[in-house]
């Protein structure tokens, strides 16, 4: 039997999500818990491998058991033997052609940054954060050079494993309330740190260091010397992965954690 999972964590609490040797990432808290539910060793294959710092508000994730449980079994089970950082939030079996990675249709991430002179304290680690004034114009403008299918190897980390620097960017916002700015993108597919790289140059140009046009030099240039040095991965969330209706998982809900400001109240 095949069963998918949708899992939150706080991405500060570990060190990212590949198995690592410490044991101490996302997918090796996960699949003992899981193991140990099931009585039997799993192996979790995900949509999308977050970098430590990294977090998910609706990562996707599966494995192939022969233990017979009750959907509540993969969750609230699991929940009990896991850190208080992650979350199990559902359950679904699916069909043996399924995959977490593979079957996606899109990818959304989405960028939190704080923008205050004064470094945050109860939001540390659950965002980003710059201390110089922002234009949000100018970089909605820098923005509109990044739609569409496009080579981003100006924003690939050299460490990026991907065939092809080729990808798709379907649609992107970028929504001020007060000092926060949120940042969403969705694409087909990202390269590594790809958000974060297209969110360092964004703040080059916020902070007038840069015009707008300059993000088209750096995406047409292919250089990942000409962008900016990479963002913090703290206000970095994996906000949701599309599939096809027919494989019969829940839909992510976009507008969860808009702003910081909406856990506190």
């Amino acid at each position: 039997m095949k069963i998918a999972i949708g899992i939150e964590y706080d991405g500060s609490r570990f060190h990212g999500w590949q198995s690592q040797p410490s044991g101490d990432t996302v997918q090796d808290h996960l699949e003992r818990a899981l193991a140990s539910i099931g009585g039997e060793r799993v192996r979790l294959a995900a949509a999308g491998r977050t970098d430590a710092g990294v977090h998910a508000l609706a990562q996707v994730a599966h494995f192939e058991t022969a233990a017979v449980r009750p959907e509540s079994a993969w969750v609230r089970g699991v929940n009990t033997l896991l850190t208080q950082a992650v979350a199990v939030q559902w359950a679904a079996p699916v069909a043996d052609d399924f995959h977490a990675r593979y079957s996606a249709v899109s990818r959304t991430y989405r960028y939190v940054l704080y923008n205050h002179p004064v470094r945050p304290a109860l939001h540390h680690g659950r965002v980003g954060w710059f201390h110089l004034p922002l234009d949000a114009d100018a970089m909605r403008s820098a923005l509109g050079h990044l739609a569409g299918e496009h080579d981003f190897s100006a924003f690939r980390s050299s460490e990026c494993q991907a065939k092809s620097p080729v990808r798709t960017l379907r649609s992107w916002t970028l929504e001020q309330r007060g000092a926060h700015l949120r940042f969403e993108f969705t694409a087909n597919g990202f390269l590594h740190h790809m958000v974060r790289n297209i969110v360092g140059c964004l703040v080059y140009v916020g902070k007038r260091k840069y015009p707008p046009g300059w993000m088209a030099e750096v995406l047409a240039g292919r250089d990942r010397c000409r962008a900016a040095p990479t963002f913090s991965p703290d206000g970095l969330y994996l906000a949701g992965v599309e599939y096809a209706p027919g494989w019969g998982l829940p839909a992510f809900e976009s507008s969860r954690i808009a702003f910081p400001e909406q856990v506190l109240v």
